[in-house]
């Protein structure tokens, strides 16, 4: 048995779990004094034996600092035992010598082995091992300083980096965070939101909900063939010349993508849509992009097109003083109905007009006459059932930093330009019917009840029995809250995927080629579907961000809101001006319908939830 195993003496020195011990009795098990003057009783296998001393105390341990350089020289080549080694590190065996050497020969850079057979190691060994050492020491330093840091609200340029870990745990693309558990915070979305915001990398107002779902964060940037509008092209149908035709384009004042238009001539209307078709055919680039996105991304603080910004820069009508269209032509019969569809590729000169322009010349011709045949349209889905809810809106934008909420309003300008967008969906739809074209039709179930409510918490009800739209390839359904049995979206083909495959399909019909099958066009609108979902839960869940932010800004925002919904103790409650849904306590009995005056208690954006009370 060697001196490192034998059982140790009294007062000799002994390692345990890598730290000096002196032996205080020696028997079947050992007690032990560790620093801080503790005292265990353990068995001999437990520690090792170094010098049989005797110490007195555990301080008289402590070597001077060398380094082994010298003694690794003097050893290459060799093996000794951790005696000769103190010997040659610090000319003595003493017990602090002894620890010495074990703390040299347990470091494992410059000697390797047991304490009765040690060895110096290879020079490239030490200079691999020294190199991996200071690097994890200099990674140890960095992230302690790092934390420091996050725990004092700063950052410096190069926390961004891995900051990200937390940032993919902010936005759901990860699960966890070193940092946050780290910092002792949960590791949540929720607190990885504040931690980002409290330390500056995310700005006080940054939306994370577009990432959060999966939707586009950027544009597309694609190559685009371009079009000449007035040049015959072989195989396809000669466009209809109807530029003497005045024709409007009617959007919100700044909308930057104009996809439809108005016009009529004599007792035919003519609804222009966007030629997107001409340069996105099927199966494209151009097409597998817009059809992965869905749609158009709109956000307060900008929109993120389904296709490149330059196809709307060329097809948007009246962005260029001729524009590409395909024109769905219709009449109404006395009662409302559409007859006569006729669809071309067409080209058009349009005068763009806001709603409010637009309303002040609605009195006027050709815009009285549109407005007429829109009412009659009206009053047909009307009597077929349609619903018509008429809830507060608003358009929340940012501008420089500023939100602006503005309340939607329901002019004649805006009722008209929607009944002759139906009726231009409609024609698509009895078109494609009548010439068997797959096509993607809208549909929706009829709910449980049917009703025509006309107070706030009234129309407030009847939505939630909506079922939510579907799209169906074949024979079209009845949608019930337009009041329709055929209906397609066809007016948007720059914004809506769904839009541009109906194009598509027109497109290949009236050149004579064939088009998509019923398979095809269902698998292309399926996929088109699950994006833009995506993109709808964005813009939901970005425009409660931002007029969260709105609410921030103002902590003493009082305003008024509409009892729509009660429950025990609580109402849910409408506030027009933001076209927001809270809960609130009530102290008080309440009717449904009844104004309520309201303040606000706080606003929580990384939980994206505020609270309101009724003062008094």
């Amino acid at each position: 048995m060697s001196s490192y195993q034998a059982i140790p003496r009294t007062g000799s020195l002994v390692v345990y779990k890598s730290r000096p011990a002196r032996v205080l009795a020696a028997a079947e098990k050992i007690e032990i004094e560790i620093e801080g003057g503790q005292t265990k009783r353990v068995r001999p296998k437990d520690i090792l034996a170094l010098h049989p001393g005797p110490i007195a105390s555990l301080a008289q341990i402590r070597p001077p600092e060398v380094h082994p350089q010298e003694a690794w020289e003097l050893l290459e080549g060799s093996e000794t035992d951790l005696k000769e080694l103190a010997e040659l590190l610090y000319g003595e065996h003493s017990p602090g010598a002894a620890w010495g050497a074990w703390e040299w020969l347990a470091e494992g850079l410059w000697f390797e082995g047991t304490p009765e057979a040690l060895r110096p190691r290879a020079l490239e060994l030490i200079e691999r091992d020294r190199a991996e050492r200071e690097t994890k020491a200099r990674a140890e330093q960095a992230w302690a300083a790092l934390l420091a840091r996050l725990r004092a609200g700063r950052i410096e340029p190069e926390d961004r980096e891995p900051l990200q870990e937390v940032e993919r745990l902010a936005t759901l693309q990860g699960e966890h965070s070193r940092i946050l558990k780290a910092l002792g915070f949960d590791e949540t979305p929720v607190s990885a939101y504040r931690l980002l915001v409290a330390v500056g990398y995310w700005s006080p107002t940054h939306n994370p909900y577009p990432t959060r779902v999966g939707a586009p964060t950027t544009n597309p940037e694609l190559p685009i063939p371009p079009l000449d509008a007035a040049a015959e092209i072989p195989g396809e149908p000669a466009r209809l010349d109807l530029t003497h035709l005045p024709a409007f384009a009617i959007d919100d004042e700044g909308n930057q993508d104009p996809d439809d238009a108005i016009s009529i001539d004599g007792e035919r209307v003519w609804i222009h849509v966007a030629d997107v078709a001409a340069l996105v055919p099927p199966d494209s680039e151009l097409d597998r992009e817009a059809r992965a996105r869905g749609a158009n991304l709109y956000l307060p603080e900008g929109t993120l097109h389904m296709l490149p910004v330059a196809i709307t820069e060329q097809l948007g009508l009246g962005l260029q003083e001729r524009s590409p269209a395909l024109s769905f032509g219709l009449r109404l019969d006395a009662e409302g109905e559409i007859a006569a569809i006729e669809i071309q590729p067409s080209l058009v000169r349009v005068q763009r007009l806001s709603y409010a322009e637009a309303d002040r010349r609605l009195a006027d011709p050709p815009l009285a006459e549109l407005a007429e045949r829109a009412e009659r349209y009206r009053q047909r889905r009307l009597a077929q059932g349609a619903a018509e809810i008429d809830l507060p809106e608003v358009s929340v934008r940012v501008r420089a930093g500023e939100v602006l909420i503005r309340p939607v309003e329901r002019s004649g300008a805006r009722a008209m330009v929607t009944e002759l967008m139906l009726m231009a969906g409609e024609a698509a739809a009895r078109y494609c019917q009548q010439h068997a074209l797959p096509i993607p039709f809208a549909t929706q179930a009829t709910p449980e009840r049917i009703e025509q409510p006309t107070s706030m918490a009234g129309m407030v009800a009847y939505r939630r029995l909506f079922k939510p739209s579907r799209t169906v390839v074949g024979e079209p359904g009845r949608h019930f809250g337009l009041g329709l049995d055929a209906y397609a979206r066809a007016t948007s083909p720059l914004r809506r995927y769904a839009d541009l495959l109906v194009h598509q399909q027109l497109r290949a019909h009236l050149r004579g080629s064939e088009p998509l099958s019923v398979a095809q066009v269902s698998q292309r609108a399926g996929e088109a579907d699950q994006g833009g979902l995506l993109v709808r839960r964005a813009e939901r869940q970005s425009n409660l961000h931002w007029k969260l932010v709105y609410l921030a800004r103002r902590p003493q925002w009082t305003g008024e809101g509409v009892v729509v919904e009660l429950q025990e103790r609580k109402a849910t409650v409408l506030i027009p001006e933001l076209a927001l849904e809270t809960r609130v306590r009530a102290k008080q009995p309440l009717a449904l319908d009844q104004r309520v005056p309201l303040a606000l208690v706080e606003v929580d954006l990384a939980q994206a939830e505020c609270q309101f009370r009724i003062p008094g």
